[in-house]
């Protein structure tokens, strides 16, 4: 798998000084994390769901879960984990199945994993993990404990990626003593937790509240305090932090606009793209970009998306700019291990080597991932070369 893998090797060396790295369902976690990017939500009733991951694979897809809990009816759980297990055997069969995303499962209960794996057979191959609704220490612990057993049982490396949506996180008088909680759960099983992911739509259902298409998770107010207390507590950088992902956008399609767009024109004029402005503008993309570097912005890594349309902007959005790539290279020499400031080589911004080292690493990080775009290669640049013809 890579990032811009479903471009072609001539369009990825136009677009990129370094290009994304290439990486496995074994690669180290770390490398992982930084690799979800966009990580597409499925039903996991759907009867072509093997088509539909074979499909999304060749549009630049790279993660995905399967979904047994909210998105699905109650009375439709046993014919989904059917209908999963037939899918999973499916794609197993295929010759194409070296190729395929990350592929997780959301489950309701714990005891669903080792069922789940047990059930799959030799398919548990393909898949990386579950993922693990309404986590708190309390309910998470034995969705951990289920995970472990599982893979002992079937020898298959299996990652678990908690959501954060529960009421106890949201309430102002039970937050710390949630996000002290789940940090003792998930650094028991460190090793096991490829990211933490926000539910915000739990979180504003809480309060009665749904964010309009114009409008971020960092508009509304209630929420945004609860993804900065969960940065600040489980997304440190100081080496006993988790990788936690950007909060899912709902909307793909804009109703009636309130307030004026927050796409600037120029950089689409620039890059003859007029076109693709009105289209962004018409499924609502714009709140959608705003929100991406928002999270960019406040720490958190990739993004839950429930639309394939969602995919290329975030993809896009993630690569490192040359300028950025050329701060971090100038910040992380050895010969600058004792600290300093110096002027950054696009002369436009100090780079203070101590407080800006942890920043630097994260965006090499990324770079190793998502590539490093050439000095005159932009946004708009990358996302219509990420948006399939």
């Amino acid at each position: 798998m890579r990032h811009f893998g479903h471009v072609t090797p001539e369009e990825r060396q136009r677009l990129f000084h370094r290009e994304p790295g290439v990486f496995t369902s074994d690669s180290p976690a770390r490398v992982l994390a930084a690799a979800l990017g966009a990580t597409l939500y499925s039903p996991a009733t759907r009867p072509t769901l093997a088509d539909d991951i074979v499909k999304q694979t060749t549009r630049g897809v790279v993660s995905m879960v399967l979904c047994l809990e909210d998105s699905i009816d109650d009375a439709e759980v046993t014919g989904a984990e059917e209908n999963l297990v037939r899918q999973f055997t499916d794609l197993a069969s295929r010759p194409e199945a070296g190729e395929l995303p990350l592929l997780f499962v959301r489950v309701r209960f714990p005891e669903q994993i080792p069922d789940l794996v047990r059930r799959l057979g030799p398919a548990v191959r393909l898949l990386s993990g579950f993922v693990m609704p309404k986590f708190t220490e309390e309910r998470g612990t034995p969705f951990l404990e289920a995970l472990a057993t599982a893979e002992a049982d079937s020898g298959r490396r299996l990652f678990a990626m908690p959501v954060l949506e529960s009421p106890e996180l949201l309430y102002r008088e039970s937050r710390v003593e949630t996000l002290e909680g789940i940090f003792r759960a998930v650094d028991k099983y460190r090793d096991r937790v490829l990211a933490l992911r926000l539910g915000v739509t739990d979180f504003c259902s809480s309060y009665g509240l749904r964010r309009a298409p114009d409008m971020t998770a960092y508009d509304v107010q209630v929420v945004a305090s609860v993804i900065a207390d969960v940065v600040n507590m489980l997304g440190r950088a100081d080496g006993s932090g988790f990788t936690v992902t950007g909060p899912v956008w709902e909307y793909f399609r804009v109703p009636e606009r309130m307030f004026k767009p927050q796409l600037r024109r120029s950089p689409f004029l620039e890059g003859q793209a007029d076109e693709l402005r009105e289209r962004l503008l018409e499924h609502a993309m714009d709140g959608l970009l705003r929100e991406i570097a928002l999270d960019q912005a406040n720490g958190l890594m990739g993004k839950t998306c429930i639309h394939p349309s969602h995919v290329p902007p975030v993809h896009a959005l993630s690569v490192v700019s040359h300028e950025e790539f050329s701060d971090a290279q100038d910040i992380l020499r050895p010969e600058r291990g004792g600290g300093g400031v110096l002027r950054s080589a696009y002369t436009n911004k100090m780079n203070e080597v101590k407080p800006h080292r942890a920043w630097a690493e994260r965006t090499l990080l990324r770079a190793e991932v998502f590539g490093v775009a050439r000095e005159d290669i932009g946004f708009v640049d990358l996302l219509l070369a990420g948006i399939p013809a």
